[in-house]
Parts: structure tokens; sequence; C-alpha cells
């Protein structure tokens, strides 16, 4: 058949980009002119998905008419999240040396993370478990996606909310881990803020409300020597996506590779049961191994002399980051269902846990910075807070309310902990897909995790621990 350029297929992906992005506009804007919504705290993007999300529900319900195919949003979700980490992958490792002297701190981030989300994970199990001998409809390993989406934000969320729908059957799966990670933003904004407004009473803190900062970039910072230039025959922002992309392909064929193996049926129930939905879940590792395996080959090309300068800009693939994370997080607010909110099951259990979820985090962070960073006590908690209820963005949101310059090093151990917190959580990755088999692979899940709480909390206060014996 022909194609006709009037056709809505040709148009509906440039549509449902054009609404998205729109709406993070049209939500920056009221952030700028709406005092209390800029005190909030609460990203463009955030408030851009629930205005559309609202639009889209008027629409529905009063012309039964829709902006855009859910399918288009459940996409832009799921693979922002893994290009958004080849972007940040790409990036230049930063100065060596001083992340070998602060490895030990970088290290306390990454357990800090993992035991959150583990406090999560343990406690969203016990909510479910719970709920589901009063009320059978509810999934019990369902709290296993509040640290999908409070730790690790939509796109894991999503990821794992539509693994557990179509494989192991819990209704509407996909819109509940997509609500949890909205409320995680709601959830960050109230803590941050309420955190904020404690150190101003108790004078620690003085936060000049509403000023705007401006940026003074320099041309260093955009641009380093050596690199390619910005316009040639290839722009250099061409050659960035370029680069993100082939290593996004990459990655899907190493998911691809593994999926054959898989489905030959030579691993049987574990391999389409617990494997294959682990290794499209976390489509972001793969990227990431993917992303360090290009930048490692570049290297290579360029002490060889194949290649004469440097192909990567650490500028340009962090706004490629941040552009596929803003996309992500509208995305995943507007595929939403919100016929799901009709469902007893889904709002009780949903509200619980993001009661419960935001008072843990909240809770186990305080005490955890207070003594394990106590001289970057406040800093600490902001960043993590905002990290482990939104996403790394929401955390450097309410970190600059107190470090708008970065004095504190905290800035960069967000961003170095990933590897750590990747090692370490790596059990609770292998859990995600068993504990969804049945009632009592929950409970076990549960008990597994309570019992890696405890063991890295020990390895986290380890300090304080053995000066307290010795003492």
């Amino acid at each position: 058949m022909a194609m006709r350029f009037w056709d809505y297929n040709i148009w509906s992906l440039l549509v449902t980009m054009s609404v998205l992005l729109g709406g993070m506009l049209v939500a920056n804007m009221m952030r700028r002119l709406i005092k209390p919504l800029r005190r909030s705290l609460i990203p463009s993007a955030v408030l851009g998905g629930f205005l559309i999300l609202l639009i889209e529900f008027i629409l529905k319900t009063t012309l039964d008419i829709s902006m855009f195919d859910n399918l288009t949003l459940e996409a832009l979700t799921y693979h922002g999240l893994g290009l958004g980490f080849v972007a940040i992958a790409l990036k230049d490792g930063g100065d060596k040396a001083e992340k070998k002297k602060e490895r030990g701190t970088i290290l306390n981030f990454g357990a800090t993370v993992v035991s959150s989300y583990l406090l999560q994970g343990g406690l969203g199990l016990l909510v479910t478990i719970g709920l589901f001998f009063v009320l059978p409809a509810v999934f019990p390993a369902s709290g296993l996606l509040l640290p999908m989406g409070y730790g690790q934000g939509p796109g894991q969320a999503y990821n794992w909310g539509n693994i557990y729908e179509n494989v192991w059957g819990f209704t509407d799966g996909a819109s509940f881990g997509l609500t949890l990670a909205a409320m995680g933003f709601v959830s960050a904004s109230i803590g941050g803020i309420f955190y904020l407004e404690r150190l101003k009473r108790k004078g620690i803190i003085k936060i000049t409300a509403d000023n705007d900062e401006t940026e003074n970039l320099t041309a260093e910072q955009i641009t380093k020597q050596g690199e390619i230039p910005l316009s040639e025959s290839m722009d250099k922002l061409t050659v960035q996506i370029a680069l993100v992309f082939i290593a996004y392909i990459v990655a899907y064929l190493m998911m691809s590779g593994i999926n054959l193996v898989i489905e030959s049926g030579v691993l049987g129930e574990f391999g389409y049961n617990t494997l294959q939905p682990l290794i499209w879940g976390f489509n972001f590792l793969f990227a990431t191994i993917s992303a360090t395996l290009l930048k490692a080959a570049l290297g290579m090309m360029k002490k060889t002399g194949l290649l004469k300068r440097e192909y990567t800009n650490d500028f340009m693939q962090t706004r490629i980051s941040g552009f596929m994370f803003d996309l992500m997080v509208v995305a995943s607010i507007a595929a939403i269902k919100l016929s799901a909110f009709r469902i007893q099951s889904f709002v009780i259990s949903l509200i619980l846990l993001c009661v419960a979820g935001t008072i843990a985090t909240y809770w186990y962070c305080d005490f955890v910075c207070k003594r394990v960073f106590p001289g970057i006590r406040h800093e600490s908690f902001l960043g993590l807070f905002g990290m482990l209820t939104g996403t790394n963005s929401t955390g450097i949101i309410l970190l600059r309310e107190i470090d708008p310059s970065f004095k504190t090093p905290v800035a960069r151990y967000l961003v170095y902990q990933v590897l750590y917190a990747s090692i370490l959580g790596f059990p609770l990755m292998m859990l995600m897909g068993y504990a969804p088999s049945g009632l009592n692979s929950s409970l076990i899940t549960f008990a597994a995790m309570t019992a890696f709480f405890i063991v890295l909390n020990v390895f986290l206060f380890r300090g304080r621990i053995f000066s307290k014996k010795k003492k």
C-alpha cells in the first residue's frame, strides 16, 4: 500500500512528541509565573506530565478522543531510560585521582542507595503481602515496585510494572509502577521543602528565595582542546547523537543474543519467566556496558593513531541525557491509566506504599547522613532523598537549594556511586524476577532482602561499630 502523507500514522510520533514537549514548556512557564509552583521544587517535566494527563482525561471523558497512543508513550519511557544512561556513560569519567581519593565515601553513598532500595522493597512487600490477606485482589509482589518507582525512577517502574502485568498477571501493573514513580516526585518535593524549612527555622541555612541564577559557561566547559570542531562536514551534535544510538543498538544486539539462548528452551521455565524479563527489564545496564565498551574502543583507536581527535563531548552528552530523562518523565506520567484508580485494591495499596515509602526513605536518609556523612550531612540528605524518591536530577534540584555552586562534593558522589550501587544491588535485580512467581516466593524475597539490608548496614556503619567495640 502506497504511503499517504495525510495518514495519521505518518504524523503520530511527531504529534506525541509535540504534545509532550509543549506540555513541558507550558509547565516551565507556569513555574516561572506562579510563585508557589516555583517554590514547590517540582521539575517542569513532572508538572508537564500531570498537565497532559489532566487534559487527556478531559478529552477522553467529554469528547471520547485521545491525543496519542499509549504504546508510543510507553516506548518513549522504556527507551528514554536506556538512551539517557548511554549518554551518561559516554562522558569522561572525571578526575581519576580525585575519585581514588574519595573512593571510600563514594562506596558509602552507593551502599546507602542500595540499602534504601532494600528498605523500600522490604517495606513495600510487607504492605502488599499484608493487604493480600485482607484484599485477595492485591498482587503480593507489587510492593517491589516501590523501589523501582521511588529509587529507580519512571523507566524502571514502567519496565517492571509491565513485566508483572504481562508475565505474571498483575492487572494494570504498568500504571501502578508509573503512578508510584509520579508520586515519588511529589514526595521529593514535600520532603525536601519540609527539611529545608526545618533548617531555616533552626538558623542553619538562609535561602534567598526565587533568585534566578545566571550560568557563566566558559569555552572550556563546552568544548575541550583536541575535540572535533563544532561544525564541519558532520555537525558535532550529530556525532554525539550517532554515538548514543550506535551504543544503544549494540546493547540491543547483546540482549537479543541472550534472548536467542532463552528462546531455544534450554533454560526452561527459569529462562522464560525469570531471566528473559530480567534481561529486557534492565536494558539500561546493557546500554551502560555497551557505551563503556564504545568509549574504550574510541580511546584505543586514538592511542593507535586511527583517530586524531576526541569524538565524545561531555557538555553535549549531558544535554542529551537531560533531554532523554525529561522526555522519559513526562511520557511516563502521561501514560498512566486513570481508569485503574476505580479498582479498590489498586488505590489502597498505592496510598499505603506512597506514605510508607516517603516516611521510611526520609527517616533512613536522615539517620544515615547524620552518622556516616557528618561533615556534609544536610547536602547529602537532600541529594540522596531527592534521588531516592525521584531521579538524579531531582536530587540535584534539592541539593542546589543549599549548595547552588556545588562547593561540596555531593553532586559528584551522586554520579560516581552508580557503579558501586549497580554491583551491590545485583541481588535485588535477581529477586525482582523471582518474587512474583507466588506468595511463597514473595515471602522468601522479603526474608532475603531483610537479611541483605542488615548485612549492608553493618558494612555501612562499620566505623562506628568497631570504634565502639574498641572503647
